[in-house]
């Protein structure tokens, strides 16, 4: 079994979901969302970077995915967004975790079906495969749908993870 952390990162908020996968089995373990606090950008990254730390050190996953950051119009809102993102892939390093990377519209399609699904799909259909679950938020959601993406493309998926132990 691996466990496997998935990280939506946003200055604001920032999703996590952690789920196990045993081959092709996958269940949930816990999910729920950061929330930035202070006014000034440091605190707030400061912020994020406690509260990720200490889900990673309650969940103790051995895998981590962070989705990518797409460029947008706004480039001082993508610049913000970016350094959120590199607390999204410190913590986890900082755990000595290998972070894979996922575009975004590779996780629609792996969780969807469909590469430019809305919020709603995704968390429609990561609560059908995860049956039960009870999602904190949109963030949550898509973090939950980022680690589900890990477990098919990732070092969590069943084929990675045979090629490892046979070239071990």
């Amino acid at each position: 079994m691996i466990r496997v952390i998935g990280i939506d990162p946003g200055l604001r908020n920032t999703g996590w979901g952690v789920i196990d996968v045993a081959g092709s089995r996958i269940s949930h373990v816990a999910n729920g969302i950061c929330c930035s606090e202070g006014d000034e950008l440091a605190t707030r990254l400061l912020s994020l970077h406690g509260q990720l730390t200490r889900v990673m050190a309650t969940y103790r996953p051995a895998a981590a995915a962070v989705e990518q950051t797409f460029v947008n119009k706004d480039g001082a809102g993508t610049l913000k967004l970016g350094q959120a993102r590199g607390i999204a892939m410190l913590v986890p390093a900082q755990a000595g975790l290998v972070v894979g990377e996922y575009a975004p519209n590779k996780v629609k399609k792996t969780v969807v079906g469909v590469g430019h699904a809305d919020k709603g799909q995704i968390a429609h259909m990561v609560r059908m495969q995860l049956p039960g679950v009870e999602i904190a938020g949109p963030d949550a959601a898509d973090a939950l749908a980022i680690a589900i993406c890990h477990a098919h493309h990732g070092a969590a998926s069943t084929l990675a993870t045979a090629i490892a132990k046979a070239s071990a």
